[in-house]
């Protein structure tokens, strides 16, 4: 009797009491240099770890625009040319300020920034700085970020 039950908990239960990965959407920004490609990170506001930009998808804007708000907000890309489909995903569990947390899928796009501004909405929040992509690879959390950073 057991054995069913607990095949069935695991087979049908459990998958539907689990929370759904919700979206976000990140730039991966980028420029290329003498050096090679630099990849600009920046800190998280609540933990300080670097990251890279990204946000919840915005109404009335596809993916790939939705990203580059956020790069702007966060990060100060003011004029960047970004890719319209997803270089990749990766997924992490996003911490709320209750202390749960809830499991996110993110997309992210490749954007070669052209322009930064030295005043934008989050710059009194956060650090941002270019690195190496095997440098920037190195300074994340994430295993499937630090997996498309080194594909750089």
């Amino acid at each position: 009797m057991m054995y069913y039950f607990k095949r069935a908990w695991s087979g049908f239960v459990s998958p539907v009491l689990k929370t759904p990965k919700r979206l976000q959407v990140a730039a991966l920004c980028y420029k290329e240099t003498k050096a090679g490609k630099r990849v600009l990170l920046i800190t998280s506001r609540d933990t300080g770890r670097w990251i890279v930009p990204k946000g919840w998808p915005i109404k009335g804007k596809n993916g790939s625009e939705s990203a580059l708000q956020e790069a702007w907000e966060e990060a100060g890309v003011k004029k960047a040319a970004i890719e319209e489909d997803p270089f990749g995903t990766y997924d992490y569990d996003k911490g709320l300020s209750d202390g749960e947390s809830i499991p996110i899928h993110t997309e992210v796009y490749m954007t070669r920034v052209e322009k930064l501004s030295d005043e934008y909405p989050e710059v009194d929040q956060r650090e941002r700085a270019w690195f190496a992509p095997k440098d920037a690879a190195n300074k994340v959390a994430e295993p499937d970020l630090k997996a498309l950073l080194e594909k750089l």
